[in-house]
């Protein structure tokens, strides 16, 4: 495949699953070098991680709250990242989206691309009758006072990697282990929460791609889970 192929409204959706963060960075740098060499069309990554926390490029480990010996007896990671932002975590029942999109080729400027994923979560929180927004000064989307997603990109050579968390219906107790994003005079929630039940993944993923898809313009396609192995192998390798 080459660019000339690409129609740039195309963007390729893989809904993963749980992945190690360690193996969905691989997928990002492998699906990032092909997007970049003009050999694939813009990318939708969806999935959940294990327990982990991640520490951005503005964080550090004191934002950590949580001892070593306490994580470790949970099994809890920690990671440090090249995404913006400072500490997060990342757990089952949290939505994570990678989108891996050129930039340059859709004319858009960094600041339009943050702004069409907090409205994507703004959106989908909207048709589930949660009233969310942006809170200045804040990053993410907000309920109020708590925080309801998470927001963390990484950008070079005009290529996205990294993205969002938007807590579906996680352990929020786990959020004590951190300083969520260093912001230490406000909450954290999630949909299920809100709402006062249950949500289900797959029907908040069907939301999700209809949002993103009406916010960035994008016509999805279902990606194949081996060719995506297949890629990032042969990035890795090659």
């Amino acid at each position: 495949m080459t660019s000339s192929d690409i129609c740039p409204t195309i963007c390729i959706v893989y809904d993963l699953g749980t992945v190690e963060y360690a193996r969905a960075l691989e997928f990002q740098q492998g699906l990032a070098t092909i997007r970049l060499e003009g050999n694939a069309p813009d990318t939708l990554l969806l999935l959940e991680h294990p327990p982990v926390v991640t520490v951005g490029r503005s964080g550090s480990n004191d934002e950590i709250t949580a001892s070593a010996e306490s994580l470790a007896r949970q099994h809890i990671a920690v990671i440090h990242t090249e995404r913006g932002g400072r500490v997060t975590y990342h757990g089952p029942g949290q939505l994570v989206a990678y989108p891996i999109i050129d930039l340059g080729q859709r004319a858009m400027t960094v600041t339009d691309y943050v702004r069409g994923l907090e409205q994507t979560v703004i959106d989908l929180l909207a048709a589930w009758g949660i009233a969310a927004g942006r809170s200045p000064g804040y990053p993410g989307v907000w309920v109020g006072e708590e925080k309801i997603c998470a927001l963390g990109v990484h950008i070079s050579r005009r290529i996205t990697r990294h993205g969002f968390a938007l807590n579906v219906d996680p352990d929020l107790g786990h959020f004590g282990l951190i300083s969520p994003c260093g912001i230490n005079d406000r909450g954290v929630t999630s949909m299920t929460r809100v709402l006062g039940r249950r949500v289900g993944m797959g029907e908040v993923r069907a939301s999700l791609k209809v949002c993103f898809s009406r916010n960035f313009g994008f016509n999805l396609e279902n990606g194949d889970l081996e060719a995506l192995w297949s890629i990032c192998d042969s990035t890795r390798t090659g």
